[in-house]
């Protein structure tokens, strides 16, 4: 765990391997990144690379070994935490001949930073002695923190083909693997509240605080408005469990998987949570103690340190900033613009071109993903691609490699993948069997035949920028950069990046990049007139959502009518033209509102 917090940015977790290896090229410089942990195959191959670059010996796991996932995971953790170690102790001692290094690590803080003000004054009069001494105690490392998406919680069979314990599942096996670690960090958990999930971290003596409030191996939930926070916190502080982050994302301007909101949007969110941080605070606090005392352990004698983040299409210095001023936000994740920042990400020069060419039009929310969740999508991709090679050769589906998307057994008692070739093809035929031949039909085919292999083509670009095997995975590189990714529009260092982010310098080219709170709520209107057109009016719990949308929607526009007025100097807008802008996509609301209303009227 971090002594302190460096920087006011955090790296967010990007596919599954955009990130996986990002702690060993930016934490050593103070910046904390996030780490998927869905893949463990990957995981070994990025493990004998960095081991061979390294030249220390690798023992690989095979996957007969009984916990094989959760092993393989820990040796991948243990052999990145031992790398940015040495990374840092090098930067402490060699002064001389990782000066560069050392000027990076102080250059790319925030101005205001004392540290980085210390260090320049040390520079000027210090002895090296006192300047080695000073720096021993000084720089610190970027987290090394992990995600874990709860819905991936795939059950495992062993070789007798018999169902394995629940500890074995993909999601359980992946806490186990990053609690037996060496790492001092946070686990992020994402894509929804799972008890079963939840109620296992209270095995592992690290999740627990001691009497200081310390905990090795903290909690971080993602989370889309304040009442999730409010009920996961307490779920998890009535096991003795205390979150120590909640990273409010926001449901359409983000990347990977959009869980939207019902139309909440995120400025009235960080609102919310900026009013009752404090009841958040006590309440969790309140059920931590009570949870502690019955299981007899330490109990610090006040609420230990809870960080709320933000992250979802911050794009601006200006609106870094107002995150954090505003609202009180701790940090706010950076994720989709360092997809371009080769030194902080695994990708390849092909994905690089592609992303720096995107238009808004090459963005879209596609349904490829076999979680039947809305996914982020970069138009032309090259897995999406070869999907479609497969389909024009009557060969639609995926060979299932990798298997962590196994969860639809509507045709086999053995859940299998809806991106695989086998579900494809009984579906196809099963939809032949109950539909004519027409439109109706292609139609249906064609919504079965959009699902891709994510969880293969979201790793592969990881393994292309290394130069490594991709003949089992395929070429295909999957992508899912958020709506934001239209306006960074060429490679840049992570010098570049992270003085853009500071105010130090724009690498924004373009003009017409509409402010964070209009571009999401832009998202959400054309969300829900979707949604309407689509509706069924007699589906009454449908309806119910749609008027609850539309109703959180206006009260978010008053918000921000308000907002725009008093704030325009701090997020560097333009007063008159926003406000312009927020009327006509108040009257958009209106037509939207006007239409779900005839709808109703309609007799049944």
């Amino acid at each position: 765990m971090s002594v302190l917090q460096l920087h006011t940015f955090h790296i967010p977790v990007m596919g599954i391997g955009y990130t996986m290896d990002s702690p060993v090229k930016v934490a050593h410089l103070g910046i904390t990144s996030v780490v998927s942990l869905l893949d463990d195959m990957l995981m070994e191959k990025l493990r004998e690379f960095h081991s061979k670059q390294m030249g220390i010996s690798f023992q690989s796991i095979s996957n007969k070994v009984e916990d094989f996932r959760a092993e393989r995971i820990t040796a991948f953790l243990n052999l990145m935490d031992s790398m940015v170690k040495e990374k840092v102790d090098e930067m402490k001692s060699a002064i001389a001949t990782k000066k560069e290094e050392l000027d990076k690590y102080f250059d790319m803080l925030p101005d205001a930073s004392a540290i980085k003000q210390r260090f320049n004054e040390l520079k000027q009069h210090a002895t090296l002695k006192e300047l080695k001494q000073w720096l021993q105690s000084n720089i610190h490392p970027g987290d090394i923190d992990v995600n874990i998406m709860t819905k991936i919680d795939k059950e495992n069979y062993n070789s007798n083909n018999e169902k394995l314990p629940i500890e074995y599942n993909d999601a359980h096996a992946a806490i186990r693997g990053f609690a037996k670690s060496t790492l001092e960090s946070a686990v992020v958990l994402s894509a929804g509240m799972s008890p079963k999930l939840y109620s296992y971290i209270e095995k592992w003596d690290d999740f627990y605080p001691n009497a200081k409030g310390i905990i090795k191996k903290r909690v971080t939930i993602k989370v889309s408005d304040f009442r999730s926070a409010m009920v996961q916190g307490k779920f998890l502080a009535n096991k003795g469990i205390w979150v120590s982050e909640f990273r409010v994302e926001s449901g359409l301007n983000c990347g990977g998987h959009a869980f939207a909101t019902q139309g909440n949007l995120l400025g009235p969110i960080l609102e919310e949570f900026r009013a009752n941080r404090e009841v958040l605070t006590n309440s969790m606090f309140e059920a931590l103690t009570k949870a502690l005392k019955s299981k007899e352990r330490e109990c610090p004698t006040s609420p230990p340190q809870l960080k709320i983040t933000a992250q979802g299409g911050v794009g601006t210095a200006e609106e870094h900033q107002f995150l954090l001023s505003h609202y009180g936000m701790d940090s706010i994740g950076w994720g989709s613009p360092f997809l371009l920042v080769p030194e902080a990400v695994s990708i390849d020069d092909e994905t690089i071109d592609r992303l720096a060419k995107a238009q808004e039009k090459d963005l879209f929310l596609s349904n490829i993903s076999p979680l039947g969740v809305p996914f982020n999508n970069l138009r032309g991709n090259t897995k999406d691609d070869e999907k479609q090679r497969l389909i024009d050769l009557n060969k639609p589906g995926s060979p299932c490699i990798k298997q962590y998307c196994m969860l639809n057994s509507e045709f086999t008692e053995k859940p299998i993948c809806t991106a695989s070739r086998q579900f494809q093809r009984n579906k196809i035929e099963q939809l032949k069997q109950q539909l004519p031949q027409g439109d109706l039909l292609n139609k249906e085919i064609a919504k079965v035949t959009d699902k891709s292999c994510i969880c293969v083509g979201l790793g592969t670009a990881a393994l292309k920028a290394y130069d490594l095997d991709t003949k089992a995975e395929g070429a295909g590189v999957s992508i899912c950069p958020g709506p934001n990714m239209a306006y960074f529009n060429e490679k840049v260092s992570l010098k570049q990046m992270v003085d853009h982010i500071y105010g130090r310098t724009n690498i924004i080219k373009r003009k017409d990049r509409p402010n964070l709170f209009i571009k999401e709520l832009g998202l959400y209107l054309n969300h829900i007139a979707e949604k309407v057109e689509n509706a069924d009016e007699t589906d009454t719990k449908q309806m119910d959502y749609i008027d609850k949308f539309i109703g959180n929607l206006t009260d978010g526009i008053e918000y921000y009518k308000q907002l725009f007025s008093q704030k325009f100097k701090e997020l560097n807008i333009n007063k008159e033209d926003t406000l312009i802008a927020l009327r006509s996509m108040e009257k958009q609301l209106e037509q939207t509102a006007t239409r779900f209303r005839e709808m109703m009227l309609q007799p049944a």
